[in-house]
């Protein structure tokens, strides 16, 4: 099976969310739900429990994705009151490559927007709706990252 594209992936329920850092635990970082449960101080059982019902206790969350390293609960529970989580940046130098990548989208993404507005019917509204998510988080990105140019964070030698 080859590998997730973790950078697209949009859980549709909670259940999904929990199960998705789960997986990408298991994946990107080698974590057994066994230590999963370890990192979060709980028992295997438990959490097995929560997973399988898609409830945890919303204390727990933080732990949870801290030691699975995605925030996909936090993000679908953002989503979910409909709002839009955007990374923060680190301060870092954006890339030709990247910039091209977001004119790139923001280019897909208004071509069917347009689309849509021609012939609703025409368009996948999901798609559409993941493109115009995707790009309105890229610029954000961007926006914070030339806001961090204004008051830079501080540097300390190594």
């Amino acid at each position: 099976m080859p590998p997730r594209n973790w950078k697209r992936f949009r859980p549709n329920s909670l259940t999904d969310a929990l199960r998705g850092c789960k997986d990408y635990a298991l994946e990107k970082r080698g974590l057994s739900v066994a230590r999963i449960a370890d990192l979060m101080g709980a028992s295997e059982d438990s959490l097995y429990g929560w997973l399988s019902k898609g409830r945890m206790p919303a204390v727990l969350i933080p732990t949870f994705e801290l030691a699975c390293g995605a925030n996909f609960v936090s993000d679908w529970l953002a989503a979910s009151a409909g709002r839009m989580v955007i990374p923060m940046p680190k301060g870092t130098k954006v890339n030709q490559e990247e910039l091209l990548q977001i004119t790139s989208d923001c280019s897909a993404a208004m071509t069917q927007l347009a689309a849509f507005y021609a012939n609703p019917a025409s368009v996948d509204t999901q798609a559409l709706l993941e493109q115009l998510q995707r790009h309105l988080e890229q610029v954000a990105f961007q926006h914070h990252n030339v806001g961090l140019f204004r008051t830079p964070e501080l540097e300390f030698d190594q």
